[in-house]
């Protein structure tokens, strides 16, 4: 079996391209990324993801998706559901924390059921940044809440959730982005914080979930461990941080490498990240020549990379028993909008 390359790439449309189909068959990548441009309906995103595993065969693809709730649900109305934000659960949580708990739990397991009936793999969820006052509106209403505490108890819910639907999560972006006051979809944030403030807070959620099948990591300069490289191109972040104070030991992903934050060509930017100590990396465009330049760029990923890959794919499917009907109706109850 020819070993994928170490990256995770989008597609250009609703259906998988002929030239898209050829390249992923010669050079194929270890997963691809939907969005909402790839999106029309359930029957066309079954296909789609048929289309995309057929293309890569024999290679396992894993293919996955932006679906947190509130502003970034890459499947949403009027043929998936529309769910409440990470701050809606945050704010539950505050006033009652065991009914946010719950509500972290059914959010994650309807994400799932969304998720895994499409043939979806992973959901790139939750954000566990801390929603603080100077919080980047990037992040915004995407974190649950400024208590580092109670942001991993919300996060362990979410993730239990999602797995007792079939589906792994992401826990993102690490080791925090909710510091930035700058986008780092246009720029790149650089935060001053002493690393004793940092390790107290920022990270604590981090730690709290890092038996999580995957990380995405933050494109966030922390001055106080690195001052020239952010997380995602940081040896020392990576090693010492995530991989070492936080815990964190599933497969690292970078964020979108063709983000404002990072400079040079993307090809440049892949293999910074993936000798920083970031598994696979990341690029959302969709665009063919950039795929193609980016999958001729890196080498077949590791032996050992792959066996973890497919060791992920292998997961059990849903738990049996969920109402999804019942579910729904629970979790609008708990935040008021039954």
């Amino acid at each position: 079996m020819t070993r994928a390359r170490p990256c995770i790439v989008g597609v250009g449309g609703p259906r998988l391209a002929p030239e898209e189909a050829a390249l992923f068959a010669r050079t194929p990548p270890a997963g691809v990324i939907l969005f909402a441009r790839n999106v029309e309906d359930r029957a066309q995103v079954r296909r789609l993801v048929t289309d995309l595993r057929s293309a890569c065969a024999p290679w396992p693809l894993l293919v996955l998706v932006d679906q947190e709730g509130g502003r970034v649900q890459r499947l949403g109305p009027p043929h998936w559901r529309r769910l409440p934000s990470a701050a809606a659960i945050g704010e539950l949580a505050r006033a009652e924390p065991e009914k946010g708990v719950r509500a972290a739990w059914l959010v994650g397991r309807l994400i799932a059921q969304d998720l895994y009936e499409v043939g979806i793999d992973v959901a790139l969820a939750p954000v566990l940044d801390l929603a603080l006052p100077d919080t980047t509106e990037a992040i915004g209403d995407r974190a649950f809440t400024s208590d580092p505490e109670l942001v991993g108890q919300l996060g362990r819910a979410f993730l239990a959730g999602l797995e007792a639907g079939g589906v792994l999560g992401t826990i993102k972006h690490v080791p925090g982005h909710g510091r930035a006051r700058t986008d780092s979809h246009r720029a790149l944030p650089r935060v001053a914080t002493p690393l004793d403030e940092l390790a107290r807070t920022d990270f604590h959620p981090f730690r709290e979930c890092a038996s999580a099948a995957l990380g995405m990591t933050a494109h966030v300069l922390f001055e106080a461990l690195d001052f020239e490289r952010p997380a995602t191109l940081s040896p020392r972040v990576i090693a010492e941080v995530i991989r070492g104070a936080i815990g964190f030991h599933g497969l690292l992903l970078s964020d979108d490498l063709e983000m404002g934050a990072l400079d040079g060509p993307l090809a440049a930017r892949a293999h910074a990240a993936l000798e920083a100590g970031c598994d696979l990396v990341l690029a959302c465009s969709g665009d063919h020549a950039r795929n193609r330049a980016l999958l001729n760029a890196l080498l077949p990923m590791s032996e050992t990379l792959a066996a973890r890959l497919k060791l992920l794919l292998g997961r059990p499917g849903p738990a049996p028993g969920f109402d999804e009907s019942a579910a729904a109706l629970e979790l609008a109850s708990l935040l008021g909008q039954a």
